[in-house]
């Protein structure tokens, strides 16, 4: 059995590029995602996520040609989100050579085909992804419906988002994670709207719920700054995987720089 933390890149894909914004808007573009999956497998990375982040809100299929091309230049565990909302979709995107497939706003409108998923193709293969945004109440007994976690002298839970974090649900992201888990998911991508892209570091609050409620393998995402926002991640958010994008993309810290500092701190990772 696997023991050790994650690094996992993120491909944010849109209109071929990859691109990278903040509270998932004020995208600027990043460069190929072929070439920076290659230079990623070569960093290190242990998984690669690539999400085709406007698949759904235009109502399009994932791209699976592209899928392919970076597919044809790794080895490493790949998973592919965005615009999967049938069982054909999955076939097609297995079949372009992804390891595992990443579902969202489809899960929220079509639970059902969760559990066909992984009655087809196994836990392992089905990821299901959470975009989370914070709603802050005054005392617990405002939303008692709610998972409240403290935040300074008020409460919040964590209102699941679809459609490329555009849309609430009214839906809670710990209750929810616990439902899919229960529809055959095999690991949870959490994503805060609230830390996406600012680089303050994650949810810890938002990823150690889903992670404690579940007891999956969960991938912190959304927020990550620096190599110490990583090691919060694996210690204080009990993730088993963390995310990032921008850090990696414009070089600010190395894949390899990150496992170094989180082995240094007493995290088992793959060096």
């Amino acid at each position: 059995m696997v023991d050790y933390k994650k690094i996992v890149p993120c491909l944010d894909v849109k209109d071929g590029r990859v691109v990278k914004g903040i509270e998932f808007e004020n995208l600027r573009d990043a460069g190929d995602p072929v070439e920076f999956a290659e230079y990623y497998e070569k960093e290190g990375a242990d998984e690669l996520v690539f999400l085709d982040i406007t698949a759904t809100l235009e109502k399009r299929k994932t791209v699976v040609n592209l899928v392919k091309k970076v597919a044809e230049f790794i080895s490493i565990p790949f998973t592919v989100g965005g615009g999967i909302a049938s069982m054909e979709d999955v076939q097609a995107i297995l079949d372009a050579g992804a390891d595992k497939v990443s579902l969202n706003t489809a899960a929220v409108k079509k639970p059902d085909l969760l559990e066909k998923i992984s009655g087809e193709y196994g836990a392992k293969r089905l990821v299901c992804a959470i975009d989370g945004k914070r709603i802050y109440v005054d005392r617990k007994e405002d939303e008692p419906d709610k998972n409240l976690v403290p935040v300074g002298d008020k409460y919040c839970y964590f209102e699941v988002l679809t459609h490329g974090g555009n849309k609430f649900t009214g839906m809670d992201a710990v209750e929810w994670s616990k439902k899919v888990k229960e529809l055959g998911v095999g690991e949870i991508l959490p994503t805060s709207k609230d830390f996406d892209g600012v680089k303050e570091g994650y949810d810890l609050k938002m990823t150690r719920a889903i992670a404690e409620a579940t007891g999956l393998p969960v991938t912190a995402s959304g927020g990550a700054g620096n190599a110490h926002h990583i090691l919060e991640a694996f210690t204080e958010g009990k993730a088993a995987a963390a995310l990032a994008a921008s850090i990696f993309h414009f070089r600010e810290v190395t894949i390899k720089e990150v496992k170094h500092y989180c082995a240094e701190h007493g995290v088992k990772m793959r060096l």
